[in-house]
């Protein structure tokens, strides 16, 4: 059924579809509303499932772990900072094989404090061992959320799946979404019937103490499920086609990418605003194009490949960082291309819409003006010069290192 909702709730719906016995999370900006609304579906009766108040992120991703380790399904959602506390348990949920779902809400990173949308958050848990995946709309952050559950319980795959969001544009956006009726999920996402679990009738150990002896192949294990998951998403995605009648490749979407010379390729709610561009530049003449890249762990690199091969010239955006070295979707994008003789002339990366920046339509033209013969890397779009200005003038004096405070500039 077609409704006029929040992402947020949009959301809370299709996981309360799901049916998970256990929600426990913590709430935090943008992602509070989803949790709200789970929390209040609990208490109205309307959702047979336990949800778990606790006093932090790390024990709200404690409690899942916990409750799918017991053979139940799970579901806990986070953010930013947030995420990063719980980071320890985020690796150890991928190391016990425990498919629990986990809604991201995209946000910066602080310091400073910045509540507003990115995707350093998740970017920079990409090798934790749960697979990502990015929605440009509400409706696909529904959808994903089904296609997720269905992937991580699958018997041989059996990991965690992070579905992010961005926050606010999506969390706190409004749009007409069709929610599935319960009998059309039920019919997709059957029960959840653990393939292992913790039962005193029945012990098993999880999570021991693993010497030299065993370690790296419980690492070997993880990296060659993430590769078998790369085949298993577009069969997912079929039958999720057809069930609901909307149709995701799952890995990669290709937009007037065929005849294009200048292709953008992108994650996440911004490339609805790069399509909006393309259809432009398009009318007038431009051959231009999106791959938008939804499946980023693991990393669709022959999907990828395929896709640019004969692209002249690709521009990466990147709405995270790796400070220090070259953008992470930039650097994975070109490490596709290393020895093959079929690849891109220039492959340029920016940096745009850090901490909730706006990418305007004009952003988007601005990366197509700068992509041209001359390769660029880590360009940023829209940056502020003036708010560069130093106001403290650092100089080695008597040997040591002073600061003193420069006089405002009248410039």
């Amino acid at each position: 059924m077609k409704e006029f909702v929040e992402g947020s709730h949009a959301v809370a719906e299709i996981v309360k579809l799901c049916k998970p016995a256990v929600i426990s999370a913590y709430p935090i900006t943008p992602q509070t509303h989803i949790v709200e609304d789970l929390a209040q579906m609990v208490a109205d009766g309307e959702l047979n499932s336990q949800f778990v108040n606790v006093e932090s992120e790390h024990s709200a991703a404690s409690v899942v772990l916990g409750a799918v380790a017991t053979g139940v399904r799970a579901y806990t959602a986070t953010s930013s900072q947030g995420l990063f506390y719980m980071a320890e348990v985020v690796f150890n949920i991928a190391g016990l094989r425990l498919p629990v779902i986990m809604t991201c809400a995209n946000r910066a990173i602080s310091a400073p404090i910045n509540i507003w949308n990115d995707q350093q958050d998740s970017v920079s848990l990409r090798d934790s061992g749960w697979i990502q995946v990015y929605a440009e709309n509400i409706q696909e952050a529904v959808d994903l959320h089904l296609i997720a559950y269905k992937l991580a319980e699958d018997k041989s795959i059996m990991l965690p799946v992070m579905v992010c969001m961005d926050g606010f544009i999506l969390t706190h956006g409004i749009e007409t979404v069709d929610i599935p009726g319960q009998k059309e999920v039920d019919a997709f996402l059957p029960p959840y019937k653990a393939l292992y679990k913790l039962d005193p009738e029945k012990p098993i150990t999880l999570g021991p103490l693993v010497d030299p002896d065993s370690y790296m192949e419980t690492r070997y294990a993880v990296e060659q499920t993430q590769k078998k998951a790369l085949s298993m998403i577009p069969g997912i995605a079929a039958d999720f086609n057809k069930t609901f009648g909307r149709n995701y490749n799952g890995l990669i979407e290709e937009y007037h990418t065929k005849d294009a010379e200048r292709v953008i390729v992108a994650m996440g709610s911004v490339c609805g605003t790069v399509k909006d561009v393309v259809d432009e530049l398009r009318s007038k003449g431009k051959k231009v194009g999106l791959l938008k890249i939804t499946t980023y762990r693991p990393f669709p690199c022959d999907a990828i490949y395929a896709a640019l091969k004969n692209i002249p010239k690709v521009a990466v955006l990147d709405r995270a960082l790796s400070l220090g070295s070259f953008s992470p979707l930039l650097t994975e994008i070109r490490a596709i291309f290393t020895s093959k003789k079929k690849k891109p002339q220039v492959i340029s990366g920016f940096n745009i819409g850090l901490g909730g920046r706006d990418i305007t339509t004009h952003s988007i033209k601005e990366v197509f003006r700068l992509l041209t013969n001359k390769e660029l890397t880590s360009e940023y779009i829209d940056l502020k010069p003036e708010l560069l200005k130093e106001n403290y003038d650092i100089s080695d004096s008597a040997g040591g290192l002073s600061e003193r405070r420069k006089e405002p500039s009248c410039e």
